[in-house]
């Protein structure tokens, strides 16, 4: 009623020919106003200047694996400085001398030179006993790899003359040195816990260990998906999850994983396994009816990518980038990387993984959109890789896939639900953004569940419920800055090195 009433008293005070124009003008300029707003809608509002969210989800990392020696001066063979700390970088709780001569374990913590290494052991039931009720000692014998070429692998572990580009982004950023798995296990609880803070609630077909008391332990390929193998077990899980929080608010959001449109398609970098670019079971957005995309459709268009169509927002990570070339960008991305590149011991490395990550942010960094985002880089599980801080616990379970038995005081399950001991294994989280605080190392405990609960909050989506983590989660926010202003820096790495090649404040 007030636009009219406007254009009445318009019409009142001109009275010329160019009034019908100056009246299309008004339109046109109004309908731009309202697709403006709707389209800020897409975005907020939020409870903190982040307007996108992208989480880098990478694959079966522990602490210690990539950070137990950071801050470390590196030198190649050559003499030549690789990686030189800030003299004001924290250290973190990592390997100490003590633990890398006197380890408590079987054998001692080793350095890797090759990339190249076997998967480890990192089953629910298996890292449970690793960590033997905290002392962090039988990892040699519950989690090393069977058919593992080095001896005592499980030990092992990179500095920054491999992870050049994770020490980098630490230095300028800010990361945590006290974040866990929500629970104990491998790809599918991670990946469940970080889009819905909750692993039961599962059904399926010949799901075996991989379900104990209608919870998943382990993993199992998404009931319905076209590229999920016809001889593992399956699994579908009912509830909501974080996807099904935004369609609520009306926000964009959406899952882009390496090989979606082509899940046969294959690649080659630290070894040359067949692995396909698309392995189902990390796609924990497909377990859900109401968010899958079984047949991997494609976005009816650019425009909608984001939005709810035949996609139902489950993509490849082809459209993340037209999506970005676009300024259609979604409020919150996961970004799943092509398998080849997402660091899983056995068919990866973190050479690869480096490739993918450093060229993913080298482009984010330059984008539009940067100086209002907020990239996570998190990790799905721990591989069963060695890491000396045993998890709090936080989340007791009784099943018969759990090893210990814990006094009959303890509190009770969360949500009552069993089959989800926790916290995990502790893993590498890094936050880079204008809003992140420089050279930070944050000791305050947090879980994969943390990651979801910065979005519920960002957006005022609400929680979960129904027994999620998320209702214990800390939060990440220590690890941001936002009374100040964000700091217009670019830390751009050269993908193959991890070393700088253009930085500037």
């Amino acid at each position: 009623m007030e636009v009219k009433k406007k254009k009445k008293a318009a019409s009142r005070r001109f009275a010329s020919p160019l009034m019908p124009f100056l009246a299309l003008s008004a339109v046109i300029l109004l309908a731009l106003v309202v697709k403006a707003s709707a389209d800020s809608d897409d975005f907020g509002p939020t409870t903190t200047p982040i307007k996108h969210v992208v989480v880098i989800f990478d694959e079966n990392i522990s602490f210690d694996h990539y950070f137990g020696t950071y801050p470390s001066l590196i030198k190649d063979a050559g003499g030549h400085v690789v990686f030189r700390p800030k003299d004001d970088t924290p250290r973190v709780n990592g390997l100490t001398h003590n633990l890398l001569t006197n380890n408590q374990n079987s054998a001692q913590p080793f350095l890797l030179t090759d990339q190249v290494t076997c998967d480890q052991g990192h089953n629910y039931t298996p890292e449970q006993k690793a960590y033997d009720q905290g002392a962090a000692d039988e990892f040699v014998e519950f989690t090393e790899g069977s058919g593992c070429t080095v001896p005592y692998e499980v030990m092992g572990y990179y500095d920054g003359s491999v992870v050049t580009g994770m020490w980098n982004y630490a230095q300028e950023f800010a990361m945590s040195d006290n974040h866990y798995n929500t629970c104990y296990g491998p790809s599918t609880p991670g990946a469940l816990n970080l889009i819905c803070g909750n692993t039961a609630y599962a059904s399926g077909i010949g799901l075996g260990t991989s379900n104990v008391d209608g919870t998943q332990v382990n993993d199992a390929d998404p009931t319905g998906d076209t590229a999920s193998s016809t001889t593992k077990n399956f699994a579908v899980t009912f509830g909501q999850n974080v996807g099904d929080l935004l369609n609520k608010k009306g926000i964009t959001w959406g899952w882009f994983e390496g090989g979606f449109d082509n899940p046969a398609a294959t690649h080659a970098c630290s070894t040359a396994s067949g692995i396909t670019d698309y392995i189902p079971h990390h796609e924990p957005f497909q377990y859900f009816p109401s968010t899958a995309n079984p047949t991997h459709l494609p976005p009816t268009s650019v425009a909608m990518i984001g939005k709810t169509d035949q996609a139902n927002h489950q993509y490849d990570l082809s459209d993340f980038w037209n999506a970005l070339a676009a300024h259609n960008l979604p409020a919150v991305s996961y970004l799943k990387a092509p398998a080849y590149q997402d660091g899983h011991a056995g068919y990866s490395g973190p050479v690869c993984e480096q490739e993918f990550v450093v060229d993913t942010i080298n482009k984010l960094q330059k984008s539009d959109e940067w100086n209002e985002m907020a990239i996570i880089i998190a990790y799905d599980d721990s591989d069963g890789w060695y890491d000396h801080q045993a998890p709090p616990v936080v989340n007791f379970s009784h099943t018969s896939a759990d090893p210990f038995t814990y006094e009959s005081n303890t509190p009770p399950a969360l949500g009552g639900l069993q089959g989800r001991m926790g916290y995990g294994p502790r893993c590498p989280l890094l936050v880079i953004s204008p809003y992140a605080k420089e050279n930070y190392v944050d000791h305050r405990t947090t879980d994969q569940t943390s990651i979801l609960r910065f979005i519920e909050d960002n957006w005022n989506l609400g929680r979960i419920g129904n027994g999620s983590f998320d209702a214990v989660a800390g939060s990440i926010n220590g690890m941001f800055d936002f009374d100040d202003a964000p700091r217009h820096v670019h830390l751009i790495l050269d993908p193959d090195t991890g070393r700088p090649v253009d930085h500037h404040i």
